[in-house]
C-alpha cells in the first residue's frame, strides 16, 4: 500500500493541530483517491519560460563510474580555525586543506536551503591549460558554493575567489547556476601554468558568465557555448579581468576585444563537439522553439560556422514534466533518431554501447550521443520557486540511473535527512545492495534494454503515472506546508522531510515489484496474456500454467537488414 495512504491516518494526525479543516479534508480526499570528468547535460528554463513561474535546471551525471546516491550536508556552525579537507569529487583524490566557513547551509543533492541550484558539464578545452598544482576541482567548487552561498551571483563570485586563491584543478567546465529569480551559465578554463622556482605564478582560472534573459531557455552539454561578451553590461555579463589578456599572452587570440569569443578561443568547436555535444542542446531547442531546422547542419557537425545561439525563446511555456521528458530524449523524430537504424537491433533500442565511434573499410562512423544515456549515475530536475517562502520553494526532483528508464522523486530542498535507499554508502559501483534504489532501477533498465519497444514502453508508462501523481501531490503538500510554515517553520520542514523520505521509499518498493512483474511477463522473449485487472491469464485448466504466450517479434527494419545480410541462407523454400 502506498505510504501516502497513511498520511490520512498517521502523519496528518501528527500535524493536525496546525492544519485547517478545509485543507485537511481536501488532502484526505486526494490521497485516498489517487571517476573521470563526466559527459553530462544541463537544460535551463527561466521564470518567464516556465508554466508555473519557476526557474528550472536539469542535470544528468553521466559517468560510467559514478554511483547513484543523494548527497546531503546539514546546516552547521563551525568554530573559528576549523579546517576543511578537499577531495576531488569524481576520483576521491586528496587535494589539500582550506579554512572552513563559520556557517554552512543545508544542501540536498545539488540544491541548498536557499534554493541555490548548480549543475555542470565538462567541455575539456585546451589540454595545455592544466594546473597540476591546483586544489579546487569543479565538484568541490559546486558543493562549497552550495554550502556557502544564497544566490547565483554570490556563487559566481565565490567560485572565482576559490579558484584564484587555491588554483583550478579541472579541465574546462560549464556551470548552470540558478536561484528563484535568475539563472546563469558560467564557463571556466584553468590558466596555462607558468612555474617560477617551483611556484605556479599563473594560478587560477579565466572565466565568463552570461545571464540567461527571462522568457528564454538555454542549455549546455560538454561544449563551451559562451561566445562574445558584452563588457559594458555587468548585470548580464561577468568575466575574469584577464579573460582576454591571458589568451593574448598565450598566443591564442590576437584580434580586437569586441571580436573575442570565449568558446572559440578556449574551446574551439570541432565535429565531435558539435555532433556528440551541442547536438543534444539542438534537440532541446528543436523540440520547443521555432526555426531550429536551420541549425541542423551544425548539430550534425557538417557546418561548424553555423553555431546555435546561447539561448532561444520557446514557442510554449515549459513544465517540470516537459523538462523531465526532454532528459529522456534519444533524438526521436530527427535525422539522428536512435530508434530507427539497424544499430537499434531487433527491438528499437535507442542506446549504443561504447565506444562512440567505429571503423569500417578505413572510414570512421559515429554512435550518436543523446541526452538520455545508459551510463547515468544520477540526475535531477530542480525547481526554484519564488512564489513560495524560501524554505518551501526548492523542489529537487531526483533520479538514479538512465533517465529513460527511471522515475524522479520529489525532494524538498529543506529536507533534514536522506532515506536509506538513496543514502551515500548504501552500495557502490563495486558492491550490490538489495536496499539501494540505484541497483533495483538498474535491474529494471537492463531488462528493458533487451526488448526496449516492449518492456521499455511499459517502464515508461509506470514512470509517467508516478510523476504525474507526484506533481499533483506536491501541489497539495505545498498547501499543507505553507499552513504549517505560518505557525512553525521547523514543523513545516519536518513535514516536507517526511514526505520526501517516504516518497523515495515508495518508489523503491514500486520498482522492486516492477522488476518481478517484468520478469514474469517477458521471460524468454515471450509476452504473457493479461486479464483486465492486470493479472496473468492461465490456460483455463490450471492456475499455474499460462495461456500460450504472444511472440515478441522484431522490427521490420531489423528483418530487412537480416535478409540483406544473410537472406540467401535464411530464405524459406
Amino acid at each position: 500500500m502506498s505510504f501516502l495512504y497513511f498520511y490520512k491516518i498517521d502523519i496528518i494526525k501528527k500535524y493536525m493541530p496546525m492544519i485547517t479543516r478545509k485543507i485537511f479534508l481536501s488532502l484526505v480526499a486526494f490521497f485516498v483517491g489517487a571517476g573521470t570528468a563526466m559527459p553530462c547535460t544541463n537544460l535551463i528554463v527561466t521564470k518567464g519560460a516556465s508554466k508555473d513561474g519557476s526557474v528550472i535546471v536539469s542535470y544528468s551525471a553521466d559517468s560510467h563510474q559514478l554511483f547513484g546516491e543523494l548527497y546531503f550536508w546539514p546546516a552547521a556552525e563551525w568554530a573559528e580555525g576549523t579546517i576543511l579537507k578537499i577531495y576531488e569529487w569524481d576520483t576521491g583524490k586528496y587535494m589539500g586543506e582550506i579554512p572552513q566557513a563559520r556557517r554552512t547551509y543545508s544542501v540536498t543533492g545539488n540544491m541548498n536551503e536557499y534554493q541555490l541550484l548548480i549543475g555542470e558539464t565538462t567541455f575539456g578545452g585546451r589540454s595545455e591549460f592544466n594546473d597540476p598544482t591546483a586544489m579546487m576541482d569543479y565538484g568541490s567548487l559546486i558543493y562549497l558554493a552550495l554550502q556557502r552561498c544564497k544566490t547565483a551571483r554570490e556563487a559566481i563570485l565565490l567560485i572565482d575567489n576559490l579558484m584564484q586563491t587555491y588554483g583550478y584543478a579541472s579541465s574546462g567546465e560549464s556551470f548552470s547556476i540558478a536561484d528563484p529569480d535568475e539563472v546563469w551559465i558560467m564557463e571556466i578554463m584553468a590558466k596555462a601554468p607558468r612555474m617560477v622556482e617551483g611556484v605556479n605564478v599563473n594560478k587560477g582560472a579565466v572565466w565568463a558568465a552570461r545571464h540567461i534573459p527571462d522568457g528564454y531557455i538555454s542549455g549546455h552539454a560538454n561544449q563551451a557555448r559562451i561566445t562574445n561578451l558584452d563588457f559594458d553590461d555587468p548585470d548580464n555579463c561577468l568575466y575574469s579581468p584577464d579573460v582576454i589578456s591571458h589568451a593574448r599572452e598565450m598566443g591564442i587570440f590576437s584580434g580586437k576585444d569586441k571580436d573575442f569569443s570565449f568558446s572559440d578561443v578556449y574551446a574551439p568547436v570541432d565535429f565531435g563537439a558539435a555532433r556528440a555535444c551541442d547536438a543534444r542542446i539542438w534537440a532541446y531547442f528543436n523540440r520547443f522553439a521555432d526555426g531550429m531546422d536551420k541549425y541542423l547542419d551544425y548539430a550534425m557537425g557538417h557546418n561548424l560556422t553555423n553555431r546555435m545561439p546561447l539561448y532561444v525563446k520557446p514557442n510554449v511555456k515549459l513544465s517540470f514534466r516537459d523538462v523531465a521528458g526532454m532528459m529522456r530524449d534519444h533524438f526521436e523524430g530527427t535525422p539522428m533518431d536512435m530508434t530507427c537504424d539497424i544499430g537499434a537491433g531487433s527491438n528499437a533500442l535507442p542506446y549504443r554501447w561504447r565506444p562512440m565511434s567505429f571503423e569500417v573499410d578505413g572510414k570512421t562512423y559515429v554512435n550518436e550521443r543523446a541526452i538520455s544515456t545508459q551510463q547515468t549515475g544520477w540526475w535531477f530536475v530542480g525547481q526554484c520557486r519564488s512564489d513560495l517562502p524560501r524554505d518551501l520553494g526548492g523542489l529537487y526532483w531526483f533520479g538514479v540511473d538512465d533517465a529513460g528508464t527511471s522515475a524522479l522523486i520529489p525532494f524538498y530542498s529543506v529536507s533534514q535527512r536522506v532515506p536509506r535507499c538513496i543514502e551515500e554508502g548504501n552500495g557502490s559501483m563495486l558492491e550490490y545492495s538489495e536496499t539501494s534504489l540505484f541497483w533495483i532501477v538498474n535491474r529494471v533498465a537492463q531488462f528493458a534494454y533487451l526488448r526496449y519497444n516492449q518492456t521499455g514502453a511499459e517502464v515508461r508508462n509506470v514512470v509517467d503515472a508516478w510523476e504525474n501523481e507526484m506533481v499533483e501531490k506536491t501541489a497539495h503538500i505545498d498547501q499543507i506546508a505553507l499552513t504549517l510554515y505560518k505557525q512553525d517553520p521547523a514543523l513545516a520542514r519536518e513535514f516536507l522531510t517526511d514526505f520526501s523520505v517516504n516518497a523515495a521509499q515508495e518508489l523503491f518498493d514500486k520498482w522492486v515489484e516492477l522488476d518481478k512483474y517484468l520478469m514474469v511477463k517477458y521471460i524468454d522473449g515471450n509476452i504473457k496474456h493479461q486479464n483486465p485487472d492486470g493479472s496473468f491469464t492461465n490456460n483455463g485448466n490450471s492456475v499455474r500454467i499460462p495461456k500460450s504466450p504472444i511472440s515478441g517479434g522484431q522490427t521490420q527494419k531489423w528483418k530487412e537488414a537480416v535478409v540483406k545480410d544473410n537472406g540467401t541462407i535464411l530464405e524459406s523454400r
